[in-house]
């Protein structure tokens, strides 16, 4: 393998970082605090926790129904939604809109769409890496975009008075964060969940979907 090849596999895997919800939750509250601490935008920070923890129970959900009793398509390769991508592209938006918000109109639109984009980067990497089929990611960026286009479309693009620290605080996180934060085991959680839930002795794998076996025990 090349010198190139393992600096860009490299950066996929910081760039897969970005979607982990460790990294992206404290994103979400350094922004989401300072609008729910004004009036205006209390009701939008309120209906984006809950969207966004509606999406998360549903992507729990497609994971602990695969894993515990194997239920998933074969024909699309699917075994549960990315959480990656569905948090990214339910707090990407949200989060880089409301750092946006003491700009013009055009600006701040400019500004969510780029955190759109950097969700789209982050579903990716979870294709590149290795670890979710094009399906997974896609009805992820799919359920985690319907929670910022929901959130938008009821009250239209946050508006925030952040001051100077928030941006710094979050610049610095993103530029510490993928390298320094340490990955929690979810999928280990996820697992185990899965098999208590369905009494099964070992959880279903892609293996399995695609060969169309039961786990081995």
């Amino acid at each position: 393998m090349s010198l190139d090849n393992i600096n860009l596999s490299h950066l996929w895997q910081l760039l897969t970082r970005l979607g982990e919800f460790q990294m992206l939750l404290p994103t979400m509250a350094l922004v989401l605090i300072p609008l729910a601490r004004q009036p205006s935008g209390r009701s939008q920070a309120s209906c984006w926790l809950l969207a966004l923890a509606g999406a998360a129970m549903l992507t729990l959900a497609s994971k602990l129904a695969f894993l515990g009793w194997g239920m998933g398509s074969s024909s699309f390769n699917f075994t549960g939604v990315s959480g990656h991508a569905m948090f990214a592209a339910a707090i990407y938006p949200l989060a880089f809109g409301i750092l946006a918000s003491q700009r013009a109109p055009l600006t701040q639109g400019l500004a969510v769409g780029a955190g759109c984009c950097l969700a789209l980067v982050v579903g990716l990497s979870r294709v590149v890496v290795g670890v979710h089929s094009g399906s997974e990611v896609v009805l992820g960026l799919f359920l985690g975009g319907a929670v910022s286009v929901w959130v938008i479309g009821k009250s239209g693009l946050p508006r925030a008075v952040l001051g100077t620290a928030v941006p710094i605080l979050v610049l610095a996180w993103f530029l510490v964060s993928p390298m320094h934060t340490p990955q929690l085991p979810t999928h280990s959680w996820v697992t185990r969940l899965s098999l208590v839930l369905s009494g099964q002795h070992a959880p279903y794998t892609r293996t399995d979907l695609l060969r169309g076996t039961p786990p081995s025990p």
